[in-house]
């Protein structure tokens, strides 16, 4: 259930610009997440979210990037955790998820930084990500099957 709310989380803070802890768990309530203010609290600290200063002035929470080992863990047990299968075609790699989990697969592997990834595109359950070669798309799938194996 923490898993899936963090991923939850980090899905509803990469699609909108949320201020407080009230806000977040106004939409993790309306996702279906029965949490507290408190609990929300908690999950902030625990994922290290911060707040940033937006475009427009208004500060909102994002996932702190850092090249913590601790971090790196938590990514790969997200890809872990939501991962199904994948193909490849050409330098385009496709991941399907658990339903629901691709937004917070593909930006726990966009947050491992691997220099073979160009980025990711993700929806419900599919994740595209663009490679920069053919040969890279072999070597990114070979680092996922050894973290979901």
């Amino acid at each position: 259930m923490k898993l899936s709310r963090h991923s939850k989380i980090v899905e509803l803070i990469g699609k909108y610009e949320i201020e407080t802890q009230e806000e977040l768990a106004d939409r993790l309530n309306q996702e279906g997440f029965h949490v507290t203010q408190a609990t929300v609290s908690r999950d902030i600290r625990d994922m290290k979210l911060t707040k940033v200063l937006s475009e427009s002035g208004k500060q909102h929470y994002t996932v702190l990037h850092t090249t913590d080992q601790s971090m790196n863990e938590k990514y790969m047990r997200i890809l872990k955790d939501g991962y199904v299968s994948m193909d490849m075609a050409q330098n385009i790699l496709v991941i399907k998820t658990i339903s629901g989990m691709a937004m917070a697969v593909a930006a726990a592997l966009d947050a491992l930084k691997w220099h073979e990834m160009v980025g990711c595109i993700a929806g419900d359950d599919t994740i595209m990500c663009a490679n920069r070669s053919v040969d890279d798309t072999l070597e990114v799938m070979m680092k996922i099957k050894k973290i979901v194996s």
